[in-house]
């Protein structure tokens, strides 16, 4: 079913949100640019829902009330993969939105499955404890590895070797080929209590970094799983507090790689301290932000250079921002190479998705308004769609086209037209 929601549901969406529990906070150390933003001035409109297909059975939606995850976009075979609360992942066409395959799990499958083109199959997790490896073709089942705890964050994979971590504080490495464990690593998980969710696996160039309950950030060598290093966030942020242990220990933010200058780091943020960026190589502390506490998902947007909008003049450089989405206090854009903020957003009532890069745009999805694109540049509101139902699943995008699942269980297909180049 194809349905164009572009004008009105940009409208409507806005004056649902009110421009004001996002837009109507100020912003923070936000100084006037001599060159526009890529999405400075561009009307409503932007973006649209091109096709809806419900795929999750009235019958089989039970348990969990939310839709979470995130899809995986196989573009050149035009498929798109998503796991469900209803205990399954679903392999659909990206062009008419045709169900090809299901595979049933054991429990919900919340996590962002990984496509691997080499051998056409796809990894994932799900909360029955699982990693599962299937055929991209069909969903026929390669192997199933048993990991004891929930895994909801998507794995990595790196010549020849599959790295995941799950709910019980545990990275693991698999053969990817055969599903055979080469080695692993555990820490205790903390006493008290927890903020749902656990970090997933980062890789590095020849580390691979993973983020604890307790607190603990941790590199591991790629081929044998020694520890290289390790940093507390927990005990930073007891330290500044007097000594208090912080009520939540939890670092649940899959680590970013990133660079500052020629310098190799991590960025990665702990619930009660902040967020950080540690030494790539030793764990050192290079910078903290610890005005965004509760953060529990990170983006490094990044924005090529390109010729000015208005046509003629220098070419505008290459930037970065660093995107921090948190339940307690909002929306954060900061500065990759200091850690100043740029930007502050409130959350609406409900609290929104991760944010994901969408032609140089930011997609957000939240759980009682719908979708909206953002500016990265300076938080500023493009455009919006009410969905008429929550969504909690963050989205995936390639090019202009996205995708996500509603927590009513129907799939979404978005698109987005770009701001026209200036005439000239």
């Amino acid at each position: 079913m194809r349905r164009n929601s572009r004008a009105a549901g940009a409208g409507v969406a806005l004056l649902a949100l009110g421009l004001g529990s996002l837009s109507g906070c100020g912003n923070v150390g936000v100084a006037a640019a001599p060159d526009a933003p890529l999405w400075l001035h561009h009307p409503g409109g932007a973006l649209g829902i091109t096709m809806r297909r419900d795929l999750t059975a009235e019958t089989r939606k039970v348990g969990e009330a939310y839709e979470r995850g995130r899809p995986e976009i196989d573009a050149p075979h035009r498929r798109v993969f998503v796991g469900s609360r209803d205990h399954g992942l679903y392999a659909v066409r990206a062009d008419t939105m045709d169900v090809l395959w299901r595979f049933e799990t054991v429990g919900p499958v919340q996590s962002e499955p990984l496509y691997d083109a080499a051998s056409d199959s796809v990894y994932f997790g799900s909360n029955d404890g699982a990693l599962y490896k299937v055929r991209a073709s069909d969903g026929a089942l390669i192997y199933r590895f048993m990991t004891n705890a929930e895994v909801t964050r998507r794995p990595v994979l790196r010549d020849g070797v599959l790295y995941v971590t799950n709910a019980n504080d545990t990275l693991i490495a698999l053969d990817a080929a055969t599903g055979a464990m080469r080695w692993h690593q555990h820490r205790t998980p903390a006493f008290g209590m927890e903020i749902s969710g656990h970090a997933g696996p980062a890789l590095g160039r020849d580390k691979v970094y993973a983020a604890f309950s307790d607190g603990v950030v941790a590199a591991y060598d790629l081929k044998n799983g020694s520890e290289q290093w390790y940093m507390d966030l927990a005990g930073e942020a007891e330290q500044r507090a007097g000594g208090e242990t912080p009520k939540y220990l939890d670092t649940d933010t899959t680590p970013v790689f990133g660079q500052i200058g020629s310098s190799d780091v991590v960025f990665v943020a702990g619930y009660a301290g902040g967020v950080f960026a540690l030494d790539a190589e030793d764990g050192g502390r290079v910078w903290v932000n610890e005005a965004a506490a509760g953060v529990t998902e990170l983006l490094l947007w990044q924005q090529p250079a390109h010729p000015p909008r208005s046509g003629g003049g220098p070419i505008v450089p290459e930037r970065k921002v660093l995107l921090a989405s948190s339940g307690l206090t909002g929306l954060w854009a900061i500065d990759p190479a200091d850690g100043r903020t740029i930007w502050h957003r409130e959350l609406p009532e409900g609290g929104i998705s991760a944010p994901v890069a969408f032609s140089g745009a930011l997609l957000v999805t939240t759980t009682r308004y719908g979708i909206f694109l953002f500016s990265p540049l300076d938080g500023a509101v493009i455009d919006g769609i009410e969905t008429g139902g929550g969504i909690a699943m963050t989205p995936a995008a390639y090019g202009r086209r996205a995708f996500v699942l509603t927590n009513g269980g129907a799939l979404l297909s978005l698109d987005v037209e770009p701001p026209p180049l200036p005439k000239g």
